[in-house]
């Protein structure tokens, strides 16, 4: 366009030269025709579509000289079906569209408007870390099986190459309602990306998304194409169509919220305007406008989709799909230009010889031209939707401007006379504006190209793009200025939007992951220049879990945000507060010089977050456990200092929360055991390392046993016997307590059923279960219950101790597994009560069978003592609520004796037995057996 416009202006003078030679040429402008033709969408109206319904409205399709009709699409095969029958001339269809070319039908993909494909796989959140192998045997709707178009090829050359075959999941016909996946009656479905999230997030429904592109498959998206025997009966009629299409995807992705306020009034109300404008903000980052013209094609990616295809074996290796991409570089066809040429140099040969008398008659249709060419040269100059202007060389004021760029600047021509360049220009951009137009000025430059920021006339601020050249550029002296403006405030700010999501977190408005570590990136940098050093504080919420499990997500939310502010009010303006995700929290600390400003901060940290929390009527308490690392004392890269951080951390949490830790190097002595002994613990099951001790629960009536407590026990290769103090932590933060439960119960189970059948037909053991194996997402006792069916052993044979403080967490999964416990008739007994946070109401509430005391009350029982009055009361309450009592830590006769006085139904400790290995209890169990029976 600027090089056409600057041409046409330097070029006036040639215009009444060429004029002569036009009149006795003789020219005939036929009035263009509007040309019916019909767009087949592949679904109905919605924003994905937006661009077709710009060019329709903003005239660039009857412009082309096209009467264009959008028809709504009822499937994804309707676009094809309509273009190769002749009912419509174009379509608009995904990237499965190569597959019928290489089918054989004569297809030609036109452009392509979304760079990136939306499809994706959506699946209800496991919990833990997102695993799209969990898919293996589960309800998914890939898409309709009749139809070839639906993406599903994509989909499962994604799930192909993750390792899971198409025939390891039970397919459901796609219904391509959300609701089926927030109900549960499937486990993941195809979804567009662009829209259906929107219906999961008012739905409050937590979902993952695995994408193709994840895998390195990435297919185009929409694209816009038409036949062969179009394009080859009207080659003209869709290089017009298709040029009008992009400038009204243009025109759409850059007024996002009028498109949407069209569709609502012209197309569709299917939609409200809140889901129109969600769908196109998704679009941006796979049209890519900013980036990437639309339209745009590579072949190269064309061949990694028939690649993808080869994979699939759909596609055979080396199939060539020539002349299914449409050639836009075509260049245009001259020969009508010798043609006049020709026609032009034989007329002026012929002209020499014309009588003089007809000069006159010439000269008046020489100035009908120039008058022509004037009027012509002021419509396109005032028609053009591109602000132009000229600017004097020496005042710098505008000595022309069309409607657009005085639409765009805010002023009147009136206004705009009284200006000068520099009135218009932002302070912030003058001084370079200035320095391109001394250049342009003194000739060192042709011209210059440049985005910045104009002051409109109610003082707004629009950003343009700004293209200036000199006019008579071989003139000597100073040159008129031609400026031509585009509007790209809308560009900028969504260009503003993508740099804010890409590093900041969208709740706390705090930098996210990424801007943390490239600002500790130069800050170190920094550092290495002037000496300073850096310190990286990691803050971790404490007791965040239950606010959110107690009050909802949303309670969670607003706390995380007053959290921020909080932390953001104890340091400076230079200093960096950051969320990396969760309940964790970073702070930068640059161009530290005293080390006890460190302490200050972090102290004043923890202080902030103690006081209480106001969410919806309720007052919610935390802490904050805080790590502190220093550079370059603790670490020289910023992996490092974050993991040493972290190791601080945890190391505050371990001594008992609210407090702040420095790292030290025995803190990663600690952590390298903790790696390492986790690694071993991974192969202590398979090793026949772990060993099941079981201690007697003795009767104090009789002094019969019938019951044990089945206690874990790990003897490592290297080091001996590990302490369950020590594994079991490890084995509940990495996951494993679940296999170990397993095996625990499997091991428990074979003995039981041997004392059940030889001791005594009563006999129970009792499993203890950690808490985090107890709340594990999805876990239920199926596989124990089978297990129990198998061997014919009743659930009574096993009590299942758990910990008060589970009691305190009364959700429908905790209540569920308890019942599902006291339906199998499996027993379960309230370990250490009276040291946690137990009321009657829970006692009441839940089927609890037994009650143990905690061995810090039996330790000190003496007659009349206050352990003693607290013990006599647990009995006797138990009692009234049907309870047996189990006392621990029984160790002299004269604390057995006391119990039993109590009425306390058995007991356990050093007193009976220690802790022995299986065998050993068994050989205990039958000279217990052989003794009754000789007595």
């Amino acid at each position: 366009m600027q090089a056409i416009l600057v041409a046409f202006l330097q070029g006036r003078r040639l215009l009444l030269a060429a004029a002569g030679v036009f009149l006795l040429c003789g020219s005939a402008v036929a009035t263009p025709q509007s040309d019916p033709v019909v767009l087949q969408l592949k679904h109905t109206h919605q924003f994905q579509f937006a661009g077709y319904y710009a060019a329709v409205e903003k005239g660039f399709y009857r412009e082309a000289g096209l009467d264009v009709t959008i028809r709504e699409g009822s499937d994804g095969d309707a676009p094809e079906r309509a273009v190769l029958s002749g009912e419509a001339q174009f379509g608009t269809g995904s990237s499965t569209l190569l597959l019928s070319r290489l089918a054989g039908r004569p297809l030609v993909v036109l452009a392509v408007v979304f760079q990136h494909s939306p499809y994706a796989l959506a699946m209800r959140q496991q919990g833990a870390a997102p695993d799209l192998r969990a898919l293996i045997g589960k309800r998914i709707m890939l898409g309709p099986r009749a139809d070839r178009l639906n993406m599903a090829d994509e989909l499962v050359a994604y799930l192909k190459k993750e390792g899971i075959a198409p025939e390891r999941l039970e397919r459901v016909e796609h219904s391509y309602n959300p609701n089926d996946l927030i109900s549960g009656r499937v486990d993941a479905m195809s979804i567009y990306t662009t829209n259906e999230p929107d219906y999961l997030d008012r739905a409050r429904f937590p979902y993952d998304i695995y994408s193709p592109r994840a895998a390195g498959i990435d297919f185009y998206g929409d694209n816009l194409f038409t036949s062969e025997q179009e394009l080859s009966a009207n080659p003209d009629r869709v290089k017009a169509f298709r040029a009008a299409s992009m400038r009204g995807w243009q025109y759409a992705m850059s007024h996002q919220e009028e498109m949407v306020d069209l569709i609502l009034a012209k197309y569709t109300r299917k939609h409200d305007r809140q889901h129109l404008l969600y769908e196109a903000r998704q679009m941006v980052p796979l049209v890519q406008p900013v980036l990437v013209e639309v339209g745009y094609m590579n072949p190269d990616r064309w061949q990694h989709i028939a690649d993808v295809y080869t994979a699939l074996g759909q596609v055979p290796r080396g199939a060539s799909f020539n002349g299914f991409l449409y050639n836009t570089d075509s260049g245009p066809n001259l020969v009508w230009l010798y043609r006049i040429l020709g026609v032009a140099a034989t007329l002026l040969l012929l002209g020499a010889g014309v009588h003089v008398a007809l000069l006159a008659r010439e000269r008046g249709r020489a100035a009908e031209a120039i008058r022509t060419g004037e009027e012509r040269f002021r419509t396109m100059f005032e028609a053009v939707p591109m602000g132009i202007a000229l600017i004097d060389p020496k005042s710098g004021t505008f000595s022309d401007a069309n409607p657009r760029w005085l639409d765009i600047t805010g002023r009147t021509a009136a206004q705009l006379a009284q200006c000068s360049w520099r009135d218009i220009v932002h302070p912030d951009d003058l001084a370079a504006c200035a320095v391109q137009m001394q250049r342009l000025q003194e000739r060192e430059i042709p011209g210059f190209r440049n985005t910045n920021r104009l002051i409109r006339g109610d003082g707004s601020i629009v950003w343009v793009e700004a293209s200036v050249v000199p006019l008579d550029a071989d003139k000597p002296g100073p040159r008129v200025k031609l400026c031509m403006i585009e509007d790209v405030t809308d560009q900028k700010e969504t260009e503003a939007l993508i740099w804010q999501q890409a590093n900041f977190d969208p709740l706390t408005q705090l930098p996210n992951r990424r801007m943390f570590l490239d600002r500790l990136q130069q800050g170190i940098v920094k550092c290495r220049r002037d000496g300073s050093r850096i310190a990286i504080l990691f803050i971790d919420l404490d007791h965040f879990k239950e606010v959110n499990d107690t009050l909802g997500h949303h309670q969670g939310d607003v706390l995380l945000v007053d959290a921020a502010r909080r932390i953001g009010a104890c340091v400076r303006e230079s200093d960096t507060v950051a969320r990396l995700g969760g309940d964790e929290f970073t702070v930068i600390l640059p161009q530290l010089h005293d080390a006890e400003r460190v302490e200050t901060i972090a102290q004043n940290i923890l202080d902030s977050l103690l006081a209480p929390f106001p969410l919806e009527g309720e007052q919610a308490f935390i802490s904050a456990s805080i790590g502190i690392t220093l550079y370059p004392d603790d670490a020289g890269s910023v992996e490092d200092l974050l993991k040493h951080a972290d190791q601080a951390m945890y190391a505050a949490k371990g001594a008992g929360r609210n407090r702040f830790s420095y790292f030290t190097p025995a803190l990663q002595v600690a952590a390298l055991h903790r790696m390492r002994l986790t690694n071993d613990l991974r192969s202590a099951i398979k090793g026949e390392q772990l060993k099941l001790y079981f201690q007697p629960i003795v009767h104090l009536g009789t002094g019969a046993i019938h019951k044990a407590e089945a206690l874990l026990r790990w003897e490592h290769p290297q080091r001996g016997l590990v302490s369950p103090l020590e594994f079991i932590p490890l084995a509940e933060s990495s996951g494993l307590i679940v296999d170990i439960g397993q095996w625990v119960f499997n091991e428990s189970l074979r003995w039981v059923q041997r004392w059940r059948r030889d001791v005594h037909a009563q006999f129970q053991v009792s499993l203890n279960q950690s808490p985090v194996e107890f709340q594990r997402e999805g876990g239920s006792y199926d596989v124990w219950l089978r297990a129990l069916r198998q061997l014919g052993v009743p659930g009574q044979a096993i009590v299942v101790e758990i910990t008060e403080g589970l009691l305190l967490d009364a959700s429908t999964m905790v209540t569920d597994k308890l019942l599902q416990l006291r339906d199998a008739g499996i027993q379960v007994a309230l370990d250490d009560f009276g040291t946690g946070y137990s009321s009657l109401s829970y006692l009441n509430k839940f089927d609890i069978d037994y009650l143990k005391i905690d061995r810090s009350f039996t330790r000190n029982l003496a007659p009349d003592s206050s352990d003693m009055a607290l013990s006599e009361a647990i009995i006797v309450m138990a009692h009234k609520l049907g309870l047996d009592v189990i006392a621990e830590g029984v160790e002299t006769a004269e604390q057995r004796d006391l119990l039993a006085a109590a009425g306390c139904d058995y007991g356990q400790g050093y007193l009976f037995a220690r802790p022995m290995p299986a065998e050993q209890f068994d050989a205990l169990l039958l000279g217990q057996r052989a003794a009754a029976a000789a007595g």
